[in-house]
């Protein structure tokens, strides 16, 4: 039999409210031990009641609800308590809820046991995690469409073609005299046109991963040339110190800028030069592993005079990489830049403390990252590498099979390559998921979800 569980379902700490939740069989019966109600409870309504301790000492006052599965959250009975957000509160009226007969909740249980009830599949379920980690609103947006069932919709619609075609194959082979299968045209078009949309799905990974995550932007090039006033006038606030002294920065510092749908992870580094001491050598090595680890250099020189050799070699180094090249200082004059080579001929050309300027870079920023593509955050992207995995592993599969039929062999050999695409797919919604696979992403979730 099903346990009943019990958790705090908002965040730890002090708050106006907390809700702490009872799932499973025994859930009401639970809630009368723990809660002496004026009234019974009623589906989906609020209900005012005293929470009592174990020994029957009055705890709190509270709202109490009882939403009776499958109508719940989980598929089981639910009743949650709105409680003060003490908490002490709440670790008593949990220390209640477990002895009246309910176990605390593992992390992500409750979502597990929607999963298992239908409620959700994995996709969506995995959403809810990305759902309450996101930062952004793109990033909300695309979990939300994720969970709504957008990317489990449109996976299982080419599961149906891929299904589909696999009986009419198997039909034709059993019933020749009575059943045509499907021609090879007909055959090659159903198969390259899921192969297409797998190949959206794919290029739509790479985006998904920049709504949710964001990208890593770092600031690079040499001692003095406004790294550090550049991340502040982009922020708004003074978050790196600025010196006229060249070295000033020995460190890097990291911060969020919002550009759009995605978060920019601004990273400002130490000045690269030759001939530094100890201290400062190390803050260039790490600026230099900042550099090959970011997903874009935003390099900045000193544009009002000509450029010095470490500017020179700063521009050389990062020619060739995914970088935006910024030269700074023009109120003070545009030597460097009136100078500038050939490569960087499409830099810009700024001060920092000029608003166009930090509007210019942010949507050149922007431009880099998407590649003047539209990262839509209302789209249900995949949402994890393992949903990624399973697409690239139904493509692979797919792209075997229109070799065989290119290759004129007979059309019942595409059955096993069509199985094996249909069953990665499965993989994206859980269809098929083992309980290591479950452990493993159920344990991104808090306890209380």
């Amino acid at each position: 039999m099903t346990e009943t569980i019990a958790a705090l379902a908002t965040p730890p700490g002090r708050g106006a409210i907390s809700i702490v939740r009872v799932s499973g069989p025994d859930a009401l019966a639970i809630a009368a031990r723990v809660a002496r109600l004026g009234r019974p409870l009623r589906p989906r309504v609020a209900t005012l009641a005293e929470i009592l301790a174990p020994d029957g000492a009055r705890l709190d006052e509270a709202l109490v609800l009882y939403f009776p599965g499958p109508r719940s959250y989980t598929g089981e009975d639910v009743v949650e308590f709105h409680v003060h957000g003490s908490p002490a509160v709440v670790r008593d009226t949990l220390t209640s809820l477990l002895s009246a007969g309910a176990r605390l909740a593992e992390a992500g249980e409750f979502t597990r046991r929607a999963f298992f009830a239908g409620k959700l599949d994995l996709s969506a379920a995995e959403a809810v995690a990305d759902l309450i980690a996101a930062e952004r609103s793109g990033a909300a947006r695309a979990a939300a469409a994720r969970l709504s069932g957008g990317l489990a919709s449109a996976v299982e619609e080419l599961r149906a073609t891929l299904n589909q075609t696999l009986e009419e194959l198997g039909a034709g082979l059993d019933f020749p005299d009575e059943v045509d299968a499907p021609s090879r045209p007909e055959l090659a078009a159903r198969l390259s046109g899921v192969r297409s949309r797998l190949d959206e799905f794919a290029a739509g990974w790479e985006r998904g991963r920049i709504v949710r995550e964001g990208v890593s932007v770092v600031l690079v090039g040499p001692p003095n040339a406004g790294k550090s006033s550049l991340l502040n006038a982009l922020l708004g606030s003074e978050r790196a110190l600025v010196s006229a002294v060249p070295g000033t920065t020995r460190d890097t510092l990291e911060e969020s800028l919002a550009l759009g749908g995605f978060v920019a992870r601004l990273i400002d580094t130490a000045g690269l030069r030759t001939g530094a001491d100890d201290l400062e050598g190390a803050g260039i090595a790490r600026a230099e592993a900042a550099l090959s680890q970011s997903t874009i250099a935003l390099v900045v020189v000193d544009g009002s005079e000509l450029l010095s050799s470490d500017a020179r070699e700063v521009l050389a180094r990062t020619r060739g990489s995914e970088r935006l090249v910024y030269f700074n200082k023009s109120d003070r004059g545009r030597a460097g830049w009136d100078a500038r080579e050939a490569p960087e001929g499409g830099a810009l050309c700024g001060s920092v403390f000029d608003p166009a300027t930090l509007e210019a870079i942010r949507r050149a920023l922007t431009q880099v990252v998407t590649q003047g593509e539209n990262i839509d955050g209302a789209h249900a992207h995949l949402g994890t590498v393992r949903q990624a995995d399973a697409v690239l592993a139904a493509r692979r599969a797919l792209d075997d099979a229109l070799e065989t039929l290119a290759s004129g062999a007979p059309v019942d050999l595409l059955s096993g390559d069509l199985l094996a695409a249909s069953a990665a797919l499965g993989g994206v919604t859980g269809s098929d998921a083992s309980e290591e696979l479950l452990d493993a992403i159920f344990a991104r979730f808090c306890i209380g979800k």
